[in-house]
């Protein structure tokens, strides 16, 4: 049946040509000869004027010609639908007429319409599947499609199987909404009663009439290896650019098999589910499951859809498939753009969370994903990119600001699109923080400690204070100020004064460490700010002692210009103490350490001293060749650097008696050797008087002693504590002599307490001195006491309460 028709859809006119365009219609496979339409009718024109306007059929194919004596479009021959246009929906050929006198050119569209002239058939040819016995009801297996070339309602295909008690035929569909045939298992197999079942799969076009195709389907029943290969996924999309070269990887797939040995080892393949036009679009690696491109994809947007088989090497190999997805997009060929509308920079550090710093707008020229902008942000700081609307962004802040741990970021803003690879665009902002005053002027410590030595110049450096604040210009300048305080009775401004720029502590005085050892101050740190922010800072200022001040010696001193002299008996026992010098330095410390050395003495081997006490003792015994008179001279030097000292001059009188008057030590020193004559005579003689008197007194004591033994043993035999703690002076008139009691504290590291009992003849009265008195007392006492009688008994007690009987002369009455 051959229909046609004609449709002029547009002429144009100019400069003596017309172009027109014809359509007809015409069912494939039309034999040889039959009229499609009549050409010469449509243009209006007798079939014989097409010859004399040189009348042209323009055509590289040969299925249509225009037959010049009827002026009809004929078919020249049969015209396969299948070939000439193979899957496409509409198949249109095109011609090209042309006359002249005048010039004329038409097109013809030629519309070849489908006939069912073909019928399904199978590519795969015979399908095989094992399938284990002890699978369960449920089991699907895809069988493969059956291919019509015909298009409408006669290539819509039905599938049909041939009856089986164990298997039934289903229907799966595609993303694209196709449907392929599925085998399902309705009843479990046993191997044992049937090994193998083959059916017969059947498909039917929708033509009239309904053209067939088969394929015989074997199952091989399995009962060894149990376990199919599992795909990680059952699906696997990916997107690949249209411009893909052969041999990208699509995908990596894989599976996984339990089995051991042959059993679990997979090989990889397109399954015969794909349809045969894809196959040779993909090429799967048998071992590593890698699918690569092996042809061209098509155009962009499309969308294929395959299917891998992993199928393990058992001996009745176990399969199962998994969807691949790929989808054909366009190429990516334009970056984003980041543009800039507004900047606030520098941003105050104390400016909220949320406050808008830069306005930004982001495009791309591409379409799809591939003109989809994201934007991200990385800083190291507090801010984040907000998407405002559109493709406006707006960079906030999303924490506190601190300019001094940083004090200007660099945010990059990028610009990243949706396309495979995606393009991006980067841009860096400077966003700079602006100072206020935030922080506090910090000492490293809140307490500081200042030396200086005594004696210093007035405007001498003590030392200074500083302050750190890490704020910027005037918020960071720091100002110093003493704060004036009253410190040891003294204001703290008449000691010191601060610089106000550099925090430098100068002296207003020179400082002496007898009168001031030490006090404290503050200082006050305040920067140029609004509102200022201050702090302060106790600063403790010590004196430091220098050695500039001499011992002062305080016993024994000279009485009117003479040595003080001290009497020694001259049965006095080597350590017999003669005196102690007593000394002080007003300094501390080793400047205040004293040490005693004898630094000149008549007769040096006769004396020594301790070094740290200044007791004076004899260091051997007197012999009677010794001169009656000594001089040694003490002195008492300090530690310090350079050290000083201080020297005293004593009289020491060799006697064995009490001399009733004192020599003259002021003439030069005496050496000591042999006696002369005379002063042999005058020895003796002396010697003599002394036994006498001696006799004579023993007499005079043993006469009284019965009178007054009781009442004297009480007075005489007094402690030396009791004595010494005495407050007043006293008359006892049972004592047979004058008591006088010496107590010394003040410097003396050791108190002595001297008890002398001396002989008044036949008078019984007493004096007695009790409590603790200093050198000048002692002094002015001896001065107005004349005391010209002999010692009969002295006794010496130290605060252990030893004693020794010695006979000598108390000095200190002596009127020295």
């Amino acid at each position: 049946m051959v229909g046609w028709r004609v449709a002029v859809l547009c002429l144009w006119v100019s400069c003596g040509s017309v172009a027109g365009q014809l359509e007809y219609s015409v069912s494939e496979e039309t034999e040889r000869g039959v009229a499609v339409g009549s050409v010469a009718q449509d243009l209006r024109l007798s079939a014989a004027s097409l010859s004399l306007r040189n009348f042209r059929f323009l055509s590289s194919r040969g299925e249509f010609g225009v037959d010049l004596a009827s002026g009809n479009l004929v078919v020249r021959q049969p015209a396969d639908r299948e070939r000439l246009c193979g899957a496409k929906a509409a198949c249109v050929l095109i011609y090209e007429l042309v006359l002249e006198d005048p010039l004329e050119l038409h097109k013809i569209h030629v519309h070849v319409l489908d006939i069912n002239d073909n019928s399904p058939h199978f590519p795969a040819g015979d399908v095989q599947f094992h399938i284990p016995e002890f699978l369960m009801p449920g089991a699907r297996f895809t069988l493969p499609n059956a291919e019509d070339a015909d298009e409408g309602s006669n290539g819509l295909l039905s599938y049909s199987l041939s009856p089986s008690r164990h298997f039934r035929l289903d229907m799966g569909s595609r993303v694209d909404g196709s449907e392929f045939p599925e085998l399902v298992l309705e009843k479990a197999l046993d191997r044992e009663q049937r090994a193998t079942h083959r059916l017969v799969l059947t498909a039917r076009d929708g033509g009239l009439p309904a053209r067939s195709g088969e394929v015989q389907v074997t199952i091989v029943v399995v009962d060894t290896n149990d376990n199919a290969p599992v795909f990680e996924r059952s699906v696997y999309r990916t997107e690949v650019p249209e411009t893909a070269p052969n041999g990208t990887v699509l995908f990596r797939v894989q599976a996984s098999d339990p089995d051991e040995g042959s059993n679990g080892e997979i090989r990889y393949s397109l399954s015969n589910s794909t349809q045969a036009k894809l196959r040779h679009h993909f090429h799967v690696h048998p071992r590593n499951g890698e699918v690569r491109i092996a042809a061209s994809l098509g155009p962009p947007e499309t969308l294929l859809e395959a299917y891998i088989e992993a199928r393990d090497e058992g001996s009745f190999s176990l399969a199962s498939t998994a969807k691949l997805l790929v989808e054909v997009t366009d190429v990516n060929d334009h970056a984003p753009e980041v543009n800039l509308l507004t900047l606030s920079s520098p941003v105050s550090e104390d400016a909220a969370t949320g406050t808008v710093i830069a306005l930004l707008n982001v495009r791309d020229e591409d379409l799809g994903p591939n003109g989809k902008v994201t934007c991200s942000m990385y800083s190291g700081g507090p801010f984040k990119l907000k998407a405002s609307f559109g493709n406006y962004y707006s960079l906030v802040t999303d924490g506190l600001l601190d300019r001094e741990q940083v004090g200007e970021y660099q945010v990059l803003i990028t610009a990243s699109d949706g396309g495979s690879p995606p393009l991006s665009t980067r841009r860096t902002l400077t966003v700079s923080v602006a100072d206020v005053n935030d922080n506090t002027p910090s000492f490293p410590k809140s307490k500081q400690e200042l030396f200086v030595a005594e004696n210093n110049a007035p405007g001498a450096s003590l030392g200074h204070v500083f302050a750190q604040d890490p704020d910027l210009g005037k918020n960071g300048l720091v100002f110093y100020e003493l704060l004036d305080i009253i410190s040891e009775g003294q204001s703290a401004s008449s000691l010191v004064e601060v610089d106000s720029s550099s925090g430098a502590i100068t002296a207003k005085i020179s400082f002496d460490f007898e009168w001031l050892r030490g006090f404290h101050f503050q200082v006050e740190a305040r920067d140029g700010g609004f509102p200022p922010r201050s702090a302060t800072v106790t600063v403790n200022l010590f004196v430091v002692d220098r050695n500039d001040n001499a011992p002062v010696i305080l016993f024994p001193l000279p009485q009117n210009g003479s040595v003080p002299v001290e009497t020694v008996p001259r049965s006095a026992r080597t350590g017999h103490l003669i005196t102690k010098v007593v000394a002080e330095d007003a300094d501390s410390g080793s400047n205040a350490w004293l040490s005693y050395y004898i630094f000149k003495a008549s007769d040096s081997s006769l004396f020594r001293i301790s070094a740290n006490m200044g007791e004076l003792r004899t260091a051997c015994l007197v012999l009677p060749t010794d001169a009656v008179k000594q001089k040694v001279v003490v002195v008492v030097q300090d530690h310090g650097d350079p050290s000083l000292s201080a020297s005293v001059t004593l009289g020491v009188l060799l006697s064995s008696s009490a001399p009733q008057v004192l020599p003259d030590f002021e003439d030069g020193w005496e050496t000591g050797g042999h006696l002369s004559a005379q002063n042999l005579y005058l020895t003796i003689a002396l010697a003599c008087i002394s036994f006498l008197f001696l006799g004579c007194l023993l007499f005079f004591v043993c006469s009284k002693f019965s009178q007054s033994a009781g009442c004297c043993t009480q007075s005489c035999c007094h402690s030396p504590e009791e004595l010494r703690y005495g407050s007043k002076v006293a008359s006892n008139p049972c004592m047979s002599s004058a008591t006088i009691d010496v107590t010394t504290v003040e410097r003396l590291s050791h108190t002595y307490l001297y008890w002398a009992s001396l002989g008044l003849g036949y008078d019984n009265n007493s004096l007695l001195l009790h409590g603790e008195y200093s050198a000048a007392v002692l002094k002015n006492l001896a001065s107005g006491v004349e005391l010209n009688v002999p010692i009969s008994c002295l006794q010496i007690w130290n605060r252990k309460g030893d004693h020794a009987n010695v006979n000598a002369m108390v000095s200190i009455f002596y009127g020295i």
